[in-house]
């Protein structure tokens, strides 16, 4: 994906955004008392390396980083490709199917690794207070920033000027009162975008939310929420709390704090995770065993990258405890678990383990409308040895 020509279209870019005004005037920002937070995620990241690395074979094509059909899964999928539907997590076979001259590429970890250290060095230079989510996104609270003005607008411009000075790739960044808020904002405006959302403007800002775009509200629940009539933001804020309880219990009390606001979660840049892992639900039931190990694929790769920024100031760990999650369309849960003497990190073990929890004792004799890996009992040491042993546990 190539750069804006100048700086005067990220500006123009920026001025689009809901609180595009915030950008001229930063002292009025300064009076709000209020935190500020940044969320960058960089722009479809291993889509846009390929294409900076090998612009004659990439560059301005549709390529989607991941296996190959028919039973590959596409990881990233660069923005050429996205108008035909392709997207990560999409069976190779399909993707290809919707997009005529889609080129497949093969994954090169190591190096996003790399570039995700770099671009996690120019954030520290504004902030501590840095909480990675995986290897292309993180949180930043800049309220107090190391240098620059205190301006959540300008330091999150500067952060995006930075980064394409020194890795040649693009990010878009949301600011906002809060960490939903931030994310969501972050979105707004892809790819190369800022949009910023300050805070006497959130309550509008989050009523003009698709509710699938709140956090915590996947597939199944936002077709529940749209049975009871909710599909934005603003008809979240109208339902009570109480109705929102009753039908999906104390989730439903922190979807009505996010739709009024109320987030205060503060960025943890250093805590001690006891686990990292993933999990999706599927708008259909998988029934098919090699489906689900297909599906296990996206899963895999994101928990490798966020054990890659999982510990104290963004450095890689890896674990010895590997937890496999099925869910039943009718909610029954089950985990399968091994634990290793050898602590991993890298998408090969974790699918390695994965295909071999999915098959012990016995494939699941259900389908399963959810899936999810996680790694725990984490070190940042690297060890050797041999698999200690197979666990099963259900809940």
């Amino acid at each position: 994906m190539s750069r804006p020509e100048d700086a005067d279209k990220a500006e123009t870019k920026a001025d689009k955004s809901v609180a595009g005004r915030a950008a001229e005037s930063p002292d009025r920002e300064e009076e709000k008392k209020a935190r500020r937070i940044l969320h960058v995620d960089m722009d479809a990241f291993y889509a846009q390396i390929e294409q900076r690395d090998f612009p004659d074979k990439y560059a301005g094509e549709p390529i989607a980083v991941g296996g190959d059909p028919p039973k590959g899964v596409v990881k990233a999928a660069s923005y050429e490709a996205r108008p035909y539907g392709v997207r990560s997590a999409q069976p190779a076979v399909e993707a290809d199917r919707q997009c005529p001259g889609l080129i497949f590429v093969s994954p090169r970890m190591e190096v996003y690794q790399e570039e995700s250290r770099r671009i996690r060095e120019i954030l520290r230079e504004y902030t501590g207070l840095i909480e990675p989510l995986s290897l292309d996104e993180a949180y930043l609270d800049v309220t107090d920033p190391k240098k620059g003005p205190p301006s959540g607008t300008l330091i999150a411009r500067r952060i995006r000027e930075e980064i394409y000075q020194e890795t040649g790739l693009t990010a878009s960044a949301g600011v906002g009162p809060s960490k939903f808020v931030a994310k969501v904002a972050s979105d707004q405006d892809k790819p190369d975008g800022l949009t910023v959302i300050r805070p006497e403007e959130q309550l509008e800002f989050i009523a003009g939310l698709p509710i699938g775009d709140f956090h915590g509200i996947g597939p199944v629940t936002e077709e529940k929420m749209q049975e009871m009539g909710i599909e934005s933001g603003a008809d979240l804020q109208e339902t009570s709390e109480k109705t929102l309880r009753r039908r999906f219990g104390k989730r439903g009390g922190h979807f009505k704090r996010l739709a009024m606001g109320e987030d205060d979660r503060p960025v943890k840049p250093d805590r001690e995770r006891k686990s990292v892992g993933t999990e999706r639900t599927f708008s259909e039931d998988v029934s098919d065993p090699e489906q689900m190990l297909s599906r296990l694929e996206p899963i895999a790769e994101r928990v490798s990258g966020r054990l890659g920024s999982a510990g104290p100031e963004g450095t890689p760990v890896r674990g010895r405890t590997v937890t496999l999650k099925l869910k039943s369309h009718d909610h029954d849960v089950s985990t399968r678990q091994t634990t290793l003497r050898r602590a991993v990190r890298s998408e090969e073990d974790l699918m390695r383990l994965a295909e071999r929890l999915l098959g012990r004792p016995h494939p699941p004799e259900e389908p399963v409308r959810l899936l999810g890996l996680s790694v725990s009992s984490l070190t940042g040491r690297k060890e050797g040895g041999e698999q200690l042993e197979l666990d099963f546990d259900r809940e």
